[in-house]
């Protein structure tokens, strides 16, 4: 097993992050690894999304553990391999707020892939910190 965790501290409303989460056709826009995602059905546990990376094939995941609000794991599965990355939304202080991915990968070379997965998370984190700073603290 492997695991690392990636945070950043953002001014934006954590209801705001949450609306950015929730809008997964949306996840393109401050999220350079994913090409284009479908969700197949309402954002809840149990439901699963197709999702093209650049260069890669479409592969299919599954939310878990969604938290209104406040975060969720989604889990992909392919072969003897599990990768599970939980995304957090912590309010710290008025205009503070924590968003977290903590990844977890079981399986043969765990770590590799896991640094795979997560090379471009501190990306990811600041770009999405930035677009909800920059569009005023709400999804549109």
């Amino acid at each position: 097993m492997w695991q690392q965790e990636f945070s950043i501290l953002t001014t934006a409303e954590p209801q705001a992050i949450w609306a950015r989460f929730v809008d997964v056709a949306g996840w393109p826009q401050w999220n350079a690894g994913v090409e284009r995602i479908v969700l197949d059905g309402p954002f809840a546990d149990g439901t699963t999304f197709e999702m093209k990376t650049p260069a890669q094939d479409v592969y299919t995941s599954r939310l878990r553990a969604v938290r209104e609000g406040s975060g969720f794991e989604d889990e992909t599965v392919l072969g003897a391999i599990s990768v599970r990355v939980d995304h957090r939304i912590e309010p710290l202080a008025p205009g503070r707020t924590r968003i977290t991915y903590a990844a977890q990968v079981d399986g043969p070379d765990a770590e590799a892939i896991g640094a795979a997965v997560t090379e471009d998370f501190p990306v990811v984190l600041a770009s999405l910190a930035a677009l909800v700073e920059r569009d005023g603290h709400a999804a549109h």
